[in-house]
């Protein structure tokens, strides 16, 4: 079992960033490949980034290519989302997810594990 929390969320105004974080419990995390993805109202939720294992293979969404990074510290514990050059079309509620499979995951099927998410809104 592995238990994720995010945090980080808050409203910001276009053109700004945020660092979003997920804190991992129970199993040995750095088994785990990582996701971040959102759900904005209305839509269904979609891939935002994924990461393998070891943080040396990463994958973005075409919307998000170039201004989103993730990244892991498995010595913490813990993913990130680095959002860089916000957008109103990026608000939504962000999720990090838990992965056993190998590889880069893009599917929300594929994620073993859930946070609870945290709210991202970008004014115009």
């Amino acid at each position: 079992q592995v238990q994720l929390v995010e945090s980080g969320g808050r409203l910001v105004q276009a053109g700004g960033s945020l660092r979003l974080s997920c804190a991992a419990s129970g199993r040995i995390f750095s088994r785990y490949g990582m996701g971040w993805f959102r759900q904005a109202p209305g839509k269904e939720r979609e891939f935002v980034a994924a990461s393998t294992w070891s943080g040396g293979s990463t994958y973005y969404a075409d919307s998000v290519k170039g201004r989103f990074t993730i990244s892991r510290d498995n010595a913490k514990n813990t993913v990130y989302l680095q959002m860089n050059s916000l957008k109103p079309e990026d608000t939504a509620v962000y999720y990090c997810a838990a992965s056993g499979k190998y590889g880069i995951r893009r599917h929300d099927n594929d994620y073993d594990y859930w946070g609870q998410g945290t709210q991202v809104t970008v004014s115009s």
